[in-house]
């Protein structure tokens, strides 16, 4: 039995032919799922952390980086998408044209792309639900423990679990089960909330832009360490990616979380209604309105405050669009709770789309035999992946409760690019095996003998994961690792398409 036994291009769209999720999303619907998915933490918190930590006012550099690289990949999701309308995104492209190991690989990446999302964002829902509270909510209850931290007063406080997070995973969750139009009903609400909010704080924090804060434009090499009350390095710009050009790069690779959710479209492909059409739409769509809304808070947000400022959690990271208003824009603090309660709102549709793409890739995976079959068990009376939503709870509930919001975030980095630089392989290959397969949307400059746009996807985005810290690497490594032998030990033995072969 081969490793890399592919799936045949006409078994897959077949099984996307087959009764099961129901089609109810059109090309709107599509766009404000992928909206929602994508402004999120990565615009309220990582633009803050690239800015503190790596790329300074650059950040907004850092963004455009960030955005030729997702640009790229996502010409080829488009392509793919239009071309196999099925769930299973990164998962199902890459069976049809590398092989059954690789897309495992892929999968098992996915988790960390879509469930660790899920669980960064929940940790973000919690850290700005306690600033809407004026910190009511006792550090050990909203705070994972491996974080802790001295007040001013010497006194250090230990996190125990982040319940916050919980509560709001456990509502959207419920959600999702009931079905995935009122889902999408949910979430074009909260998008046209948050994109207005974002707008806004755009358009009123302009005039309250200071030059100062944005010269010099990159972190200058030989900036010192930042350490916090305790003597604890909380920042260190001796690193390559950590000053200058790298420090672009490197903010890029921290950003670029905020671009994740333009490819959770695709996982939607067997619930689109005309997706020939509106997956191409929905995806390029989406990741374009959001790079411009990008670029232009970046440059609000630092130029109203400094980046030193958002080099601390404790002064202006954790929360810093609410920090930039209340400190510098004096008779707007009513906008600073707006923004507060339109960020928990944005929050939750990031959540709700992130738990809803890994549970359409759980359902393909599982239909294919590599995972359990539980997985793709529809409700008999709302037809959505019911039980893979709620173990899914389970799951992103012990990231979000037990660890730190900014390593499940590095590790969703991680997925995707990797998801990225395959997808835009898989393009390729698949422009040489079948080139007369119907392609209603084809990326450009992407022929077998001139594959432009999926070279660079593929080198750009495997930059950015270089760029990521070794700590983020190394635990990627160890996941990936698991995910081999869980394959060797259950999903090679399961395979559909491996016993067919026997």
């Amino acid at each position: 039995m081969s490793l890399f036994v592919k799936k045949p291009l006409e078994q897959l769209l077949a099984q996307g032919n087959e009764k099961g999720l129901k089609r109810t999303l059109g090309a709107g619907n599509l766009i404000a799922l992928g909206i929602g998915a994508i402004i999120g933490a990565g615009l309220f918190v990582r633009t803050a952390a690239a800015a503190g930590q790596a790329a300074g006012p650059a950040v907004t550099i850092s963004f455009i980086v960030a955005a030729i690289g997702c640009a790229f990949a996502g010409l080829c999701y488009a392509e793919f998408a239009s071309m196999i309308p099925v769930a299973g995104s990164a998962y199902a492209y890459s069976y049809v044209t590398m092989g059954e190991l690789v897309a495992w690989i892929i999968g098992w990446a996915l988790i960390m792309e879509y469930a660790l999302g899920a669980a960064t964002v929940s940790i973000a829902w919690s850290e700005y639900l306690n600033k809407l509270l004026g910190g009511g909510i006792p550090y050990e209850w909203c705070h994972s423990p491996f974080e802790s931290y001295t007040d001013s007063l010497g006194v250090l406080h230990q996190g125990l679990i982040n319940a916050p997070a919980l509560v709001i995973l456990l509502a959207l969750t419920l959600l999702l089960i009931k079905g995935t139009q009122e889902s999408a009903t949910f979430n074009s609400i909260i998008v046209f909330v948050k994109v207005g909010i974002v707008l806004l704080f755009i358009f009123i924090g302009w005039k309250f832009i200071n030059p100062a804060n944005h010269s010099p434009y990159m972190i200058p090499e030989g900036t010192p360490a930042v350490t916090d009350s305790a003597g604890k390095i909380i920042a260190d710009y001796s690193g390559f990616f950590k000053h200058g050009i790298g420090g672009v790069l490197g903010g890029a690779a921290i950003v670029f979380f905020a671009f994740i959710g333009f490819d959770a479209v695709s996982t939607a492909a067997q619930e689109a209604k005309n997706p020939k059409r509106d997956m191409p739409i929905g995806i390029l769509g989406s990741l374009v309105v959001c790079t411009i809304l990008y670029i232009l808070f970046g440059h609000v947000l630092t130029g109203v405050a400094n980046w030193q400022d958002f080099v601390d959690p404790e002064k202006g990271r954790e929360a810093s669009v609410a920090y930039a208003i209340s400190t510098y824009m004096p008779g707007y603090e009513w906008l600073s709770t707006a923004v507060t309660i339109a960020i928990l709102a944005g929050f939750s549709s990031v959540i709700l789309v992130m738990l809803m793409g890994q549970s359409r890739v759980f359902y393909t995976m599982s239909q294919d035999g590599l995972v359990p079959k539980v997985l793709s068990d529809l409700h008999p009376r709302f037809q959505t992946p019911y039980k893979a939503n709620m173990i899914l709870f389970v799951f992103v509930g012990l990231f979000s409760a037990f660890v730190p919001g900014h390593v499940a975030g590095d590790l969703t980095s991680f997925g995707t690019l990797f998801a990225f630089v395959l997808v835009s392989i898989g393009v390729w290959l698949l422009r040489i095996k079948s080139p007369n397969i119907e392609r209603p949307f084809k990326s450009p400059l992407s022929s077998p003998y001139f594959p432009l746009v999926p070279i660079l996807g593929a080198v750009i985005c495997g930059a950015m994961i270089v760029a990521l810290d070794a700590q983020t690497l190394t635990v990627a490594m160890g996941w990936m690792v698991l995910g081999l032998i869980v394959y060797f030990v259950y999903s090679k033995k399961n395979s559909k398409l491996q016993n067919a072969q026997k």
